[in-house]
């Protein structure tokens, strides 16, 4: 019997696993780099070991040192989580090797699907050998790992070298394995999956199908159980063909088999051997803690000969400290606050006052709704982000309450290119107009206090001004001997952390917190600006800023100053949070300066290049 269990993870998987471990009396040991020392996974763990290494983002893959862990802190077993080394045959053998329970599939099933070639191959099916024009699009796949690392869509023969060697240093980065292939790119498919859970007295359950079609660059946004608008035959089909691929590899534990589902026809893309990022949707509609199941099956115990019945439906949503706007540029700071309303179920691995860091992907929880229905499960997961804390880096939060109103995706009709089509309209800003107000009577009730801003004669009102949705907004009020007052509405209350506004006989509630010059009011975030700007703080028109902390991969080749560029040429490509990201040309014209050089660190809003218009 397992009593003392090392987590071989990090963030809200290492977490959530810590959870389900207390409720089964099991200890945990948490690993950590450098940068992760103060993390929350490694601070709600029983013990915790620091792996050395000087690289942050290569220290969980460092396999030996985690077995090395494991065995001083007395773990009887390693659990893999997702990601990093979970699919890593070599590491299963060594932690099996060192006496230790793994908890998750024989390295023989990891190796046989491990490889994305391997297991097309062992369903049948064989990868594009060489590409001609007839072909596309393809789809350029990392052979190891997964969540959209490696993964390139190409459209024109010309673009296939250059997405090639991107999507090798991408998948070499995040999976220490460069290999990659090519298969037919299918447009306007759905990501349909199949959890599986097996034991070792050959009991193999399917529980359920789950669509994930809403994907950014190749990663899943939003996943719900089941999926919706299946026939009961293609359900059939896809269980089916999910057992048989576990079986073919004499599969135990927890797994997921991913399809691409377009019509009726069900195309194979890849069997993954672990637990899945969406794995909560399934354990709601079935009732089931499948970290809990991974152990049981791992101790020896036998699956009941038919899973729990499905009841009602389950809806998550990733929640990424990025810019959707700025093509998902991830965003990094202090995380002051999170929270959800207790409705809905969040998964995260920050905690208020943690720091969003650079090196790791940059998701900050997830949450899950369940409900009777598909609508109502939908709306509550709505409602419950809508209302949701959020203080700190731009996040994703906005999109995802869009996303999940939106027509295509209330009436199930949505595929993988959803984005593609509709993320101008999901990303155009809607800030609350009120907002600037309401910030402005909040500093100006605790400035108030002592004495600021009264004037025995008024002769002009109090200014501030604040950017919002990138724009800069100036708004008035004044000190009277009612207290504070603004044109077109009424103050009913102003203090430092709540302001009441009426306007046509309707009261509002705004809720203002204050972190520095970042302001937070309701859900709209504000950022303080100076009364007078300072000029000398500009950047030459025509400058490329960097997005992002990250390190400058590579730059275009041949490209040096004096050279000519063309508007929405890629220039400079930065690597960030294990993903690469590609620093286009803002317009045409001469590229006069140019800083960046493979290998350089850089910081946000460090001037890489500038390109100047004629």
């Amino acid at each position: 019997m397992i009593t003392s269990l090392l987590i071989a993870n990090r963030g809200e998987i290492a977490c959530r696993i810590v959870r389900t471990c207390r409720e089964l009396g099991i200890r945990t040991v948490a690993v950590h780099s450098d940068a992760d020392a103060n993390a929350l996974h490694a601070r709600v763990a029983d013990a915790a070991v620091r792996l050395p290494g000087s690289a942050p983002a290569d220290t969980y893959l460092r396999g030996d040192l985690i077995v090395k862990a494991a065995l001083a802190a007395g773990a009887d077993a390693v659990h893999p989580g997702y990601g990093f080394l979970s699919e890593n045959a070599d590491f299963a053998r060594a932690v099996r090797d060192a006496g230790l329970v793994w908890i998750g599939p024989p390295p023989e099933a990891i190796e046989a699907m491990a490889s994305k070639t391997r297991a097309k191959q062992l369903m049948g099916i064989e990868p594009l050998r060489e590409v001609t024009e007839a072909d596309l699009p393809v789809l350029v796949k990392a052979a190891a790992g997964g969540g959209g690392r490696g993964m390139r869509v190409v459209r024109h023969l010309a673009d296939l070298d250059a997405e090639l060697a991107a999507a090798r240093a991408e998948a070499a980065s995040a999976f220490g394995d460069g290999e990659v292939f090519v298969e037919p790119y299918v447009e306007g498919g759905r990501h349909v999956e199949v959890q599986i859970l097996a034991d070792t007295h050959g009991t193999v359950w399917a529980l359920g199908t789950r669509d994930c079609s809403l994907q950014r660059r190749h990663q899943k946004v939003v996943e719900e159980a089941p999926a919706p608008g299946l026939t009961a035959p293609l359900t059939d089909e896809l269980h089916t063909l999910a057992v048989r691929a576990a079986r073919a590899v004499s599969y135990v534990g927890a797994g997921t088999v991913e399809f691409l589902v377009a019509g009726d026809r069900a195309h194979f893309l890849e069997m993954n051997t672990r637990l899945q990022v969406e794995h909560p949707v399934t354990e709601a509609v079935f009732g089931l803690d499948l970290v809990a199941e991974q152990i049981r099956v791992a101790e020896g115990h036998a699956l009941p000969t038919d899973p729990p019945p499905a009841r009602g439906h389950a809806v998550e949503a990733r929640l990424y400290a990025e810019d959707p706007a700025q093509e998902w540029a991830p965003q990094t700071g202090r995380l002051h606050r999170l929270t959800v309303p207790d409705a809905v179920r969040l998964d995260t691995g920050y905690t208020d006052g943690d720091d969003i860091g650079v090196h790791y992907d940059p998701m900050l929880a997830k949450v899950v709704a369940h409900a009777p229905t598909r609508a109502e499960a939908i709306r509550k997961l709505a409602s419950a982000l809508e209302r949701a804390t959020i203080h700190g880096p731009v996040t994703n939060r906005d999109l995802l309450v869009r996303s999940l109103r939106h027509e295509e995706f209330t009436t199930g009709r949505m595929n993988t290119g959803f984005y593609d089509r509709h993320l101008s309209e999901l990303t155009h800003a809607d800030p609350d107009p009120h907002a600037p107000l309401a910030a402005a009577l909040a500093d100006a009730h605790g400035r108030s206090r002592f004495g600021g801003g009264w004037r025995n004669v008024p002769s002009q009102p109090q200014i501030k001004r604040y950017a919002m949705a990138g724009e800069e907004h100036e708004v008035h009020y004044r000190h009277t001997r009612q207290g504070l007052a603004a044109e077109g509405v009424r103050v009913v209350h102003a203090d430092a952390a709540l302001v009441v506004l009426e306007t046509d006989g309707v009261q509002r509630r705004f809720e203002v917190a204050r972190y520095g010059d970042d302001i937070f009011v309701n859900t709209t975030r504000l950022t303080a600006l100076p009364r007078f700007p300072d000029p000398t703080a500009q950047h030459a028109p025509g400058s490329l800023l960097a997005p992002m902390p990250g390190v400058v991969v590579r730059v275009a080749e041949g490209l040096a100053e004096g050279a000519s560029v063309k508007a929405g040429d890629p220039l400079i490509w930065l690597e960030a949070m294990k993903m690469q990201h590609k620093i286009t040309a803002p317009a045409t014209g001469t590229l006069t300066t140019l800083h960046a050089k493979p290998g350089q660190q850089v910081e946000p809003g460090m001037v890489l290049a500038v390109v100047q218009e004629p």
